[in-house]
């Protein structure tokens, strides 16, 4: 049967549908009496002939009313309407587990979270004699208010746990049983051996079902399978599923513990009640990823960092002398050391970074690790030796980024204040090696054989290669390949120094990236895994890699340079930024080290700062914002959000409301036209970014003003609108130029700055008459002014560098910002042009794009609140190359 909308069941209004099962369809309806939108389950027509199914549609409404529980969906009223049957119940909206699964298995604390919620919910109907029966992803909903089981067509009522009080009876309980023993009902996927042999289910049988729930959620896979009903059965009956940590590496011994009990065969091996699930997964989570392990793990942070630090040291040091005396008797052959896991704690004064770069690296030798960290509100790099006790942080490379070392460990390479550095692990200053990073950070490098280094320095292009002592960077792949619209990412030179190792941005989804090499010589690309991030090389002969959180490792041909095996799990939950950037690092001898969380979106504020540095929130409302404009009334505010996508919404100031403008792949960049009525904005959606503009209340089509194979993000317009200036990247290159679009139609875009210099963000004066734009021709980046449309001279403003210049509404102010900086320019354009010395306003910790106030007393700026979520411990394993050659020779038989 299928309902159109508009159509009446009772007082329910029927919307649309929303999905079907078994054993019914489900509609979206408005109850009109009470003013709310419900969720409709009506009896399909095909099955409503059958007295058995009209049976159990009724148990199911008689059974889900007895449950009131936050982690059950809700039944609202039952009815009957011109002989269609149906249940009004709770509308959830979010995604079922199953739907989350096929993204990949879960990272840990969302396991445990998710596991405690659905125990909860099933002790509750377990408690009042009913049995679920068909436990399963599809019948678990994710909400933002937690877990919600659905779907009790199939329960069964049984004795209550405990004694009944007052009038309770147990509908579904007669003299003839519905299902009688002998009948198997469910889905066989996660079914207990008592159901799959006919007998009776019990509360116990719930449990099978929801440790073959937890197993997926852990590893991805499904805990038993076949190829076909017979062998699935089969499996069930009589085989174990492969161990949870064999998998999963970091899942917690008791949370092995707890699904294999979950799992067993007969169910009085079993957990005898849901309840002591909960229980066990409540520990578990309060007890860290080291649950079950004897060996000391960071609990309490004031007083047992520094413990837990030399506890590690401690151990490296030891694991470090073990290897030397290898090296003294390397004529025996040497047994395989055990893998070694623990967890690394971060400083209880230090906060470890987090953002859309890398945050860590490790020595080759694995001796020596290097993160970005905060420490006093002040970001910078830290180094902490293995065999020490503590971290240091490196004096001299404040607001650093994306770390990583040289060949034999005595340097450690970085960004910072837009130039690739150096340092030396033993002290001393930082070196510049060349001015990079002009316009973006640096977005991942790597320290060649030959002491080169190889990088990539903005999001739309490709790699490039400098020598270590310094000089100038010279191209070594393009992106001028169509789907390519953004660039080469998180390179590492692989060995023998031929060929680099790199990841492929599009802009999109993950799911969209690719790994991919090319020789240094030719920068031909191969791709060599699709729908990845951030691989590195590994010294066993894997590739490792991030996808959805989860490390994997396949074993790879260095010859061939493509991949020679099957992918298999390596760790869970490990950190991954949602450009791919991941929190892991892996040395030449076997040291692994991960940052836990999963992937993870940044959560960021808006704030009104005044000009001593004062702030106030411009809204409740946080979002992973990036790119904004002020409308010219003020009064709204476009700004990039990120989600699954990349996409312009509008925020209406006055109401506190968020609501979406674009729907693109991947959109950035708006800015308004001087009247409000348009808005301008990049989109990839046809692959290279184009410019596109649209009403800004959202009505109408967009329309496509460029349609060429450059990237081009929109800037500023002139006073009366005619005009837009734009930036432009040249397919196949990484220089930026200033063009400007005739929108009146009176010629055709030109460029208007261009040259052997970068040029960007031409920002119009607000009388049209001056263009503010940057450039690197001083040999760094500053502000400098031009008369427009031109010809006429040329003023620099800033001093000792500066990007993202704002006018003041009057025109009688320039404001430019410089690393964490503010500051101010007074400029005078009549008769002629002049400015005074820059000071500095305030200074503060503030991401991305910002804008300025109609009475230029405010600037918007975002702010970065992520911190507080930020991983605090480090997992380190060791010695773990031989464990995974043994599982890799496993999975490939």
């Amino acid at each position: 049967m299928t309902i159109s909308a508009g159509a009446r069941l009772g007082p329910y209004e029927v919307l649309s549908p929303i999905g079907a099962g078994g054993m019914g369809e489900v509609y979206k309806a408005k109850d009109t009496r009470l003013e709310r939108t419900v969720a409709i389950k009506v009896l399909p027509a095909h099955l409503s002939s059958s007295a058995e199914v009209r049976q159990r549609f009724e148990r199911e409404a008689k059974t889900i009313s007895q449950l009131s529980h936050p982690h059950i969906c809700s039944l609202y009223d039952v009815g009957n309407q011109d002989g269609v049957e149906y249940l009004v119940m709770e509308l959830l909206e979010g995604e079922t587990l199953a739907e989350r699964l096929l993204k990949g298995p879960l990272p840990a604390e969302q396991t445990l979270k998710y596991g405690i919620e659905i125990a909860d919910g099933l002790d509750k109907a377990h408690r009042q004699g009913i049995v679920h029966r068909d436990l399963k992803p599809g019948n678990i909903m994710l909400t933002k208010s937690g877990v919600k089981l659905l779907d009790f067509g199939l329960a069964k009522a049984i004795q209550p746990a405990a004694p009944a009080s007052g009038m309770t009876a147990l509908p579904t309980m007669a003299s003839s049983p519905l299902t009688q023993e002998g009948t198997i009902l469910g889905t066989f996927q996660y079914m207990a051996p008592e159901q799959l042999e006919g007998k009776e289910a019990d509360a116990r049988s719930d449990i099978f079902a929801f440790g073959a729930v937890l197993y997926e959620m852990v590893t991805g896979r499904k805990a038993f399978s076949g190829a076909s009903q017979a062998s699935l059965i089969s499996s069930i009956m009589s085989s174990e599923p492969a161990p949870l940590g064999s998998l999963a590496p970091m899942t917690p011994p008791a949370l092995e513990r707890v699904v294999k009990t979950c799992l067993a065969k007969d169910p009085e091996d079993r957990w005898q009640s849901a309840r002591d699930i909960k229980s066990e997964l409540v520990w578990i989570a309060q007890a860290g990823s080291q649950a079950g392990v004897a060996a000391p793990v960071l609990a309490s942070r004031k007083k047992r960092d520094r413990a837990a630090w030399a506890a590690i040291g401690l151990l490296a040091g030891a694991l470090l002398a073990a290897a030397g005396s290898w090296a003294l008797l390397r004529t025996r052959p040497a047994a395989p050391q055990p893998v070694t896991r623990a967890a690394i704690p971060i400083p209880a004064t230090d906060t470890f970074v987090t953002d859309n770069y890398i945050s860590l690296a490790i020595s080759p030798d694995g001796r020596r690790v290097a993160y970005v960290g905060r420490r006093a509100d002040k970001r910078q790099l830290f180094l902490r030796p293995l065999d020490a006790l503590e971290a240091t942080p490196i004096a001299g490379t404040e607001g650093a980024y994306s770390p990583f070392f040289s060949p034999d460990g005595q340097w450690v390479g970085f960004w910072s204040e837009s130039r690739l550095k150096k340092v030396s692990v033993s002290g001393g200053s930082p070196v510049t090696i060349c001015e990079c990073g002009v316009f973006e950070r640096l977005l991942g490098a790597s320290w060649a054989p030959d002491d080169t280094i190889v990088f990539t320095q903005k999001w739309a292009g490709g790699l490039f290669r400098v020598p270590a002592s310094g000089g100038e960077p010279k191209p070594i792949t393009t992106v001028d390949v169509k789907g390519e619209n953004r660039g080469h990412i998180w390179p590492e030179v692989l060995p023998g120094g031929k060929a680099v190792l790199y990841t492929i941005f599009t802009g999109g989804s993950l799911e969209d990236y690719a790994l991919a090499v090319s020789p240094l010589t030719t920068g031909e690309r191969k791709i060599v895994v699709k729908g990845a991030t951030f691989g590195r090389y590994a010294a066993s002969g894997h590739l490792l890699y991030l996808r959805s959180g989860t490390l994997f490792s396949v074993p790879f041909d260095l010859g061939k340079l493509e991949v020679a095996g099957v992918p298999i799990a390596v760790a869970q939950g490990v950190y991954e930024n949602t450009n791919g950037g991941a929190g892991y690092a892996v040395s030449s001898n076997g040291t692994l080290l991960s940052a836990a969380g999963g992937v993870a979106l940044p959560e960021r504020t808006l704030l009104w700062v005044d000009r001593s540095g004062g702030s106030v929130p411009v809204t409740k409302i946080k979002r992973s914002y990036s790119d904004l404009a002020i409308s010219p009334d003020g009064k709204r505010i476009a700004v990039q959000v990120q989600a699954e996508t990349y996409d312009i919404w509008v925020l209406d100031i006055d109401r506190d409301s968020l609501t979406r403008f674009s729907f693109g792949k991947d959109d950035a960049g708006p800015v308004w036209s001087p009247d409000g009525r348009r808005i301008v904005y990049n989109s990839s959606q046809a692959g290279t970014y184009n410019l596109y503009l649209r009403a800004s209340d959202g009505s109408g089509r967009e329309e496509r003003l460029t349609s060429d194979a450059d990237n081009s993000n929109a800037v500023s317009f002139s006073p009366d609108g005619k005009i837009l200036v734009f930036d432009k990247v040249r397919a196949g290159h990484n220089e930026n130029e200033v063009w400007i679009y005739p929108l009146d139609k009176s010629g055709a875009p030109r460029p208007f700055l261009q040259g052997q210099f970068r040029y960007r963000r031409g920002m119009l004066s607000p009388d049209g008459r001056w263009l503010a734009y940057e450039s690197n021709e001083s040999g760094k980046v500053e502000i400098y002014v031009t008369e427009f449309p031109g010809p006429g001279g040329k003023w620099q403003i800033s001093t000792d560098g500066g990007n993202s210049a704002l006018w003041a509404p009057d025109g009688r102010e320039i404001f430019y910002r410089k690393d964490k900086k503010v500051l101010r320019v007074p400029v005078t354009t009549s008769p002629a042009f002049s400015a005074s010395r820059p000071e500095m306003l305030f200074e503060g910790d503030y991401d991305g794009p910002w804008g300025i106030s109609r009475d230029g007393k405010r600037f918007l700026l975002i702010k970065d609140e992520t911190a507080e979520n930020n991983p605090k411990t480090l997992n380190l394993a060791l010695n773990w190359f031989d464990d995974l050659k043994a599982r890799s020779r496993s999975s490939s038989k």
